[in-house]
């Protein structure tokens, strides 16, 4: 039997507390608030609001070890848990605090905070340690969900569906949808053995094989519970049955995952990482962009960004070989389109192309390259009416710089020895002696130039860890978990330094793309796909990843390719920012006018991209290197933004793409069409929908494309392979 002891709502978003008679576990249910009175589930264990396992206490039993650490003694028989403390501020935002003591002498801290400026919630779970000795945590959880589904009772079979983020090298972002019966998350007969799909990411590329995030839709309640963690070091997520429910925790990555334990002392306080969940009505599109939402109350951007600047980007002009030449060139050929970034990217310091180049740590100005230093060329940028960006990728010291590649008593180790991997190496930034040295030549080098934008790359992982300095006993994923706050802190003090700083994140593209970093970097490489056929499939991916205003997307300009080809280039930067590149001397003539025109649209379509809710249509994309079909995204403005009222539609076709599309543009009502999977599906317009009075306010796509709205339903004819087309609706 369950107890209510709190229901706390925050807009479309509630938060029931219920005790378990039986055990006395408090746990936390998440449900939309119209859904609140729908909760039943009472017939499985209560998840706790905190699982943690501390060493000395006994493993959890089920055949549990080395693949789970959820449910140990630490969590069975030592917890008591207080009665949730609600503080409401003027603002409308709630707090729910709720101590969880350990009858040993500490106690955990678990927070929960709704905010009307987010559809989502944030967790910080918090251990205090009171009492007289030190105690080891090999497990500590950012938050815990269970009793999924609450609408439901018994076994609820082939009703649930796991959806997690797939994500490699230039294809981030790609939705995985399971059944929990293919992942094998049923109990078994005797409910005995313990149920657990345990994913994550080690090292110190957060987005590599997974993205941080879950969620679980209930199919015959249309409810989508989500959960993702934030820091941008080694995590952890679970999918956990024993019996009829399912509870969902993450965190930073245990020891048996991550290698991971952390020493609590007495009178001493550790935060794990806070993490965001959310509970919608909807699919995972609509739980996945409420996580990813959540990111922008924390958004503190110069003014300049407000109406989301087109950036230029002069990597895939030179690959990694700039100049004060190429510079000027690339200048008189984009000033005039529109564009009001100009970012020198890699190798202003080196004369290699990037993919052979290693000097990395000193950060002096090539002398061949810009034998005049970099600040006359700083000016020409802001003579031409551009900001000036450069590139950096300030954590790493490379093979070809000496000085710094075997400066060992400031780089990370491992076994004692410098942590090397190819030409690359790791400043330890929990060092104050490099913190310093960075600040000279990072800071004071921006401060000297003039540079209002810096991209900050980071190009391989760290691994498994690293050691601590002065402390053996320290594990490798605790030191790593520390080497990144360490470098977070410095990007921070390059905030507060340079307040009108724009900072763009980039991780070998996107794969630092986590709500701690989202918050410091005003965009965000989305994907080092430069010049590939599923660029928009990518862009699209990143809408339940990041906000689209963050989202920097390349539109690499070339000589020998056709002009009709920069529409579908173009249209796959307005899932996003619109970031170009390519050739100097392609800038001009039709292509010029094309150009023009997209840089136009975009900036008329810019609120919808900066505030609306996507909708996915189309069939399933199997192969990204050959895309077959099409795909549709439809962004409804947000109400109550300058976005109100607009809706954007972007269309890309792919191999064996049909002359004719028609999608709804009136959100995602219509029934699935038949034969349709995944996410991706299809949907068609039902009797029940309602009339819109909706018109066609603009259009960018080749001659020879038609574009009809008739009935909330939009009809592009005229395709074929590998178009790009986009509508901009007006209500």
């Amino acid at each position: 039997m369950r107890t209510v002891l709190n229901s706390v709502s925050c807009g479309d978003l509630t938060a029931v507390y219920r005790r378990d008679a039986d055990s006395g576990v408090v746990e936390l249910v998440l449900t939309p608030t119209d859904r609140a009175d729908a909760i039943v589930r009472d017939d499985c264990a209560a998840e706790p609001l905190v699982q943690a396992k501390i060493v000395g206490d006994d493993y959890p039993f089920g055949f549990s070890q080395g693949r789970t650490m959820r449910n140990a003694t630490t969590v069975t028989q030592h917890m008591t848990y207080g009665e949730p403390h609600v503080d409401s501020m003027p603002d409308g935002t709630v707090r729910v605090t709720t101590i969880v003591d350990d009858d040993r002498g500490w106690y955990y801290e678990h927070v929960l905070t709704m905010t009307p400026a987010s559809r989502a919630a944030e967790i910080r779970t918090s251990v205090v340690n009171d009492s007289a000795r030190a105690v080891t945590f090999e497990m500590l959880s950012s938050f815990t969900l269970g009793s999924i589904s609450p609408y439901q009772t018994g076994l609820d079979p082939e009703n649930l569906t796991l959806h997690r983020l797939r994500s490699t090298w230039s294809a981030e972002g790609r939705v995985l949808s399971q059944p929990l019966e293919d992942l094998e998350l049923e109990p078994s007969w005797q409910k005995y053995s313990a149920n657990s799909v345990r994913f994550g990411s080690i090292g110190s590329f957060p987005v590599r094989e997974w993205a941080p995030f879950v969620a679980v839709t209930d199919r015959r309640a249309n409810v989508t519970w989500t959960a993702a963690t934030t820091h941008a070091s080694s995590w952890q997520i679970e999918a956990y049955r024993r019996d009829e429910g399912l509870s969902l925790s993450g965190g930073i990555a245990d020891r048996e995952f991550g290698q991971w334990t952390h020493v609590v002392r007495p009178g001493e306080r550790f935060d794990a990482p806070y993490s965001v969940v959310a509970a919608v009505a909807g699919g995972v599109d609509e739980a996945a962009q409420a996580v990813a939402g959540n990111v922008r109350k924390d958004l503190r951007v110069p003014a300049c960004e407000n109406h989301l600047p087109v950036i230029f980007n002069e990597f895939c002009s030179t690959w990694g070989c700039p100049s004060e030449r190429s510079v000027t060139e690339q200048l008189d050929a984009v000033k005039a389109l529109g564009v009001e970034y100009f970012v020198i990217d890699a190798g202003w310091f080196d004369d290699q192309a990037f993919e052979s180049a290693s000097r990395f740590g000193k950060w002096e100005v090539s002398k061949k390259a810009f034998p005049n230093g970099m600040k006359p060329v700083v000016d020409k940028i802001h003579e031409a009416g551009l900001k000036a960006g450069i590139w950096f990728e300030f954590e790493i010291a490379g093979r070809e710089e000496p000085d710094c590649f075997n400066k060992t008593e400031w780089l990370l180790t491992r076994d004692g020895l410098p942590i090397t991997s190819g030409n690359r190496r790791w400043w330890d930034m929990r060092n104050p002696d490099v913190q310093g040295y960075l600040a000279h030549k990072v800071i004071d080098f921006l401060k000297d130039n003039g540079f209002d934008y810096m991209k900050v790359d980071y190009n391989d992982t760290i691994g498994i860890g690293c050691e601590t300095p002065d402390n053996a006993a320290a594990s490798l994923g605790e030191g790593l978990y520390d080497q990144i706050q360490a470098s977070q802190t410095f990007f921070r003090r390059i905030r507060e330094e340079l307040p009108d700083l724009m900072i763009e994140i980039c991780a070998s593209g996107g794969h630092r793309l986590v709500q701690s970093f989202m918050t410091i970097g005003a965009m965000a490489s989305f994907s080092d796909a430069h010049e590939c056929d599923y660029i928009p499939v990518v862009a699209a991916n990143m809408h339940r990843m990041i906000l689209p205003r963050q989202s920097q997307i390349w539109a690499v300009v070339r000589d020998e390719e056709p002009d009709d080809k920069l529409y579908y280039q173009i249209n796959s930067g307005l899932l996003g920012r619109l970031c170009f590149s390519g050739d100097a001397t392609a800038f001009a003539g039709r292509k010029n006018e094309i150009i023009r025109d997209g840089v136009a649209f975009y900036h008329e379509a810019a609120p919808v991209i900066d505030h609306g809710e996507t909708h996915w249509y189309g069939p399933r994309l199997g192969s990204y290197n050959r895309p077959t079909g099409w795909q549709g995204i439809v962004r409804d403005g947000e109400t109550g933004t300058t976005a109100d009222g607009r809706t954007l539609v972007v269309l890309h076709t792919f191999h064996d793409a049909p002359a004719t599309i028609t999608v709804p543009v009136d959100g995602p009502s219509g029934d699935v069409e038949a034969g349709a999977s995944g996410t991706n599906a299809t949907r068609i317009a039902t009797a029940t929908d309602e009339p819109a009075t909706a018109r066609i306010a603009r259009t960018f796509h080749r001659d020879g494309v038609t574009v009809t709205l008739d009935d909330d339903m939009l009809t592009v004819s005229g395709l074929a392979d590998f178009d790009g087309v986009a509508v901009l609706l007006e209500r």
